[in-house]
């Protein structure tokens, strides 16, 4: 059956049957799973480790990594595109990796003082971002937060913008209008500020200002309504937690000229972005430096990592002792060594060269598919990221975002799984992300899960 001849309402009971099929043979192929699964939930919270960790229609535990795989408890092998949400562009027990943090173990793992790694890492990060001054943490999370306190320290300001529908971590600043409801939005020009989770004071909300993506008249806007107000503005130079949404052509750089304009700051999160696209992330691949950029993820190898590179004028804040930016684990020496064989051995211009040519070939067989069966989506692909968002129109903002029927990501996401192709759950939300470990063959075992998919939606 062609595109043409399958309805809307035909097409929806197919997709419900193939899930409900496909989550059969889910469950199925994991017992093991499963019974830790009500162990946990005697000791664990909900039974796992993290809120994101249970998905429809179970959590999924894992034995081991190597290379491009992963292993559940089970023994079922999965071509890893999950990568930790992104956190392992060097792919699992990389040599380089393995080396240097085995060295560094037997060494002492903790001292909270500073080992000469560190500054290898930052000396790193400052030739690849173009901002001279770093600080460490221990994630996306405490590295955004640390954004935003220093932007607010340094201007004196309590209001920051942040952009309707991204996600930047889970402090109470940024918990902010992430993934709401329709009725709670409000209109697209001024978008309602709305917490995103429960324990979040409403004070603190109407602290976090909200645009749209891509429309430099709703920054504009906001900055002319709050004169003198606003410390800052936190933004994914590329939006990614709504698939993947690239900046219109000068929409960056519009943001911070409104933003310095108004006597105020500029902060990237290139948590998921930064080493992903590029070796100095999109603040590199597009050539616009903000005053602050959030790191995490890639960075640390599968450690527990965060990073904040900023500009003399924001990080002498931190230099004076204006913010004292602090942690106990910060710069751990794990971490550090783990970092370093990152930025030096691993996500090197080979290492890049390898996942742009991966990234080319599962983006043009995706290509290929979609048009063959005429699904109704498009593909995108950024350096080690890419999506398939399940949308006949492209993504600009999250209200487009609202529009896309989840049930297609689902559906694809347990052919996938049930095909030994291990991606992130929450399917219309993520990206997957490519390693410098993973081959030809994997990409070959992506697209044919792919295809399996769109001949038994159409068939």
């Amino acid at each position: 059956m062609t595109s043409s001849e399958a309805t809307p309402s035909s097409e929806s009971r197919r997709l419900d049957q193939l899930i409900a099929e496909q989550e059969e043979v889910f469950v199925a192929r994991q017992p093991i799973s499963a019974r830790l699964t009500t162990r946990a939930e005697h000791a664990l919270a909900g039974g796992a480790t993290s809120s994101w960790q249970i998905h429809r229609p179970q959590a999924i535990w894992i034995s081991h990594g190597k290379g491009s795989k992963v292993y559940d408890v089970d023994g079922n092998e999965y071509v890893d595109l999950h990568g930790g949400y992104g956190a392992m562009a060097a792919g699992h027990a990389h040599p380089s990796v393995v080396a240097a943090v085995t060295k560094r173990v037997a060494l002492g793992t903790h001292f909270a003082q500073p080992v000469e790694d560190a500054i290898v890492v930052a000396e790193e990060l400052a030739r690849r971002f173009a901002l001279p001054l770093w600080r460490f943490g221990n994630s996306g999370t405490e590295a955004t937060m640390d954004a935003v306190h220093l932007m607010r320290g340094i201007t004196g300001r309590e209001l920051i913008v942040k952009v309707e529908g991204s996600y930047h971590g889970h402090h109470d600043s940024v918990q902010v209008s992430v993934y709401q409801e329709p009725p709670e939005i409000g209109p697209y020009e001024h978008p309602n500020s709305v917490a995103a989770s429960t324990g979040i004071p409403r004070a603190l909300v109407e602290l976090t200002l909200v645009v749209p993506f891509n429309d430099l008249a709703a920054v504009e806007q906001v900055f002319d309504s709050h004169p003198g107000q606003i410390a800052g503005m936190l933004i994914e130079p590329v939006m990614m937690n709504i698939g993947i949404v690239p900046p219109v052509p000068g929409y960056l750089e519009g943001v911070i000229e409104i933003a310095h304009r108004h006597g105020a700051f500029v902060a990237f999160d290139e948590v998921k972005t930064g080493l992903t696209t590029s070796p100095g992330g999109i603040t590199q691949l597009y050539g616009v430096t903000p005053d602050i950029v959030c790191l995490a993820k890639s960075l640390g190898g599968g450690t527990p990592c965060g990073a904040l590179g900023g500009t003399e004028e924001a990080m002498s804040f931190i230099t004076s002792g204006g913010y004292e930016q602090v942690g106990t684990f910060n710069g751990n020496p794990l971490t550090m060594a783990a970092a370093r064989a990152v930025l030096t051995e691993v996500l090197d211009d080979g290492g890049y060269e390898r996942i742009h040519r991966l990234r080319d070939a599962i983006v043009a067989g995706s290509e290929r598919i979609v048009g063959e069966w005429g699904l109704p989506a498009y593909v995108m692909g950024i350096g080690a990221k890419g999506a398939i968002i399940f949308s006949p129109k492209r993504i600009q903002n999250y209200r487009d975002f609202l529009t896309v029927d989840n049930r297609y990501s689902h559906a694809h996401w347990l052919f996938q799984h049930n095909g030994g192709v291990f991606l992130p759950p929450w399917g219309k939300a993520e990206q997957w992300t490519l390693s410098v470990q993973h081959t030809e063959d994997d990409i070959e075992r992506f697209l044919g899960n792919m295809q399996t998919f769109a001949k038994a939606l159409r068939s």
